[in-house]
């Protein structure tokens, strides 16, 4: 669990809700179900006019990763492709055929076999590349949909104002009306802003922080497979790979 997003969450809500009740406010006046049907409804159309149904799937998909945990042991994997590089060293690149079967990662298992194969390493650098470049569009198109997401409530919360507007225009002869059209005027602004700005576009800057962890990790499997192919010595490897590791004391994408 990301206590980060969930603690998050509850200081901004906290903290607003705090300041309308040091206002003299309180919560049922924030309570407007009309406006929320406007903002979150608008916003939910919008997003699905806009993206195709894999991508809407991926969003909520990474959905999880902002308040689960995603780990990534820089560590654990450059051990793992030691391992690989010092049986290669000794017994022979073909070695490792039945190892690829047991990797950790897909990526590492897709190197290993191609390198033990025997196929060129022009392709396989092109092949893993390939690979992992698809996993970061993947990843970049589903916090892309939690973004626009934020970029579309605000508009939506406007139209609500506009919408609680018109009634109030409409109204202006019976007073007892034009509280409830202010009302959702006001608070459909609330609600938009409230979304984009605590909820969806934190939801895809979450994504894309935990994944930066991630892509490293696919680096470091890349230059690993690399160099395992090329013959090169388990400490020089070694060394190289953890060159990617700025903070070895930072190890998880939590």
């Amino acid at each position: 669990m990301d206590l980060t997003s969930i603690l998050g969450f509850i200081i901004g809500t906290a903290m607003l809700l705090g300041g309308q009740a040091l206002e003299g406010g309180n919560i049922g006046q924030l309570m407007q179900i009309t406006a929320a049907m406007i903002v979150l409804g608008g916003t939910c159309g919008a997003v699905i006019i806009s993206f195709p149904a894999k991508q809407l799937g991926d969003a909520f998909m990474y959905l999880r990763d902002v308040y689960g945990s995603l780990k990534v042991d820089f560590d654990e994997i450059i051990a793992e492709i030691i391992r690989y590089a010092t049986k290669a060293r000794r017994e022979g690149i073909i070695a490792l055929e039945k190892d690829a079967q047991d990797a950790s990662d897909t990526l590492l298992q897709l190197g290993l076999e191609s390198v033990a194969d025997g196929v060129d390493p022009s392709l396989v650098k092109e092949m893993l590349e390939t690979q992992f470049a698809q996993l970061e569009a993947r990843v970049a198109g589903g916090a892309k949909v939690w973004e626009s997401a934020g970029a579309y409530s605000p508009t939506f919360g406007i139209i609500g104002a506009v919408m609680g507007l018109i009634q109030v225009m409409q109204n202006l002869s019976d007073p007892t009306k034009l509280g409830a059209g202010i009302a959702v005027a006001f608070v459909a602004t609330i609600y938009g802003l409230f979304a984009a700005n605590l909820v969806f576009i934190p939801f895809s800057t979450k994504i894309k922080t935990k994944y930066a962890k991630v892509f490293t990790k696919k680096e470091i499997i890349i230059e690993g497979i690399l160099s395992i192919q090329a013959g090169e010595s388990p400490a020089l490897i070694e060394r190289k790979l953890n060159a990617y590791v700025l903070d070895k004391h930072i190890n998880t994408a939590d």
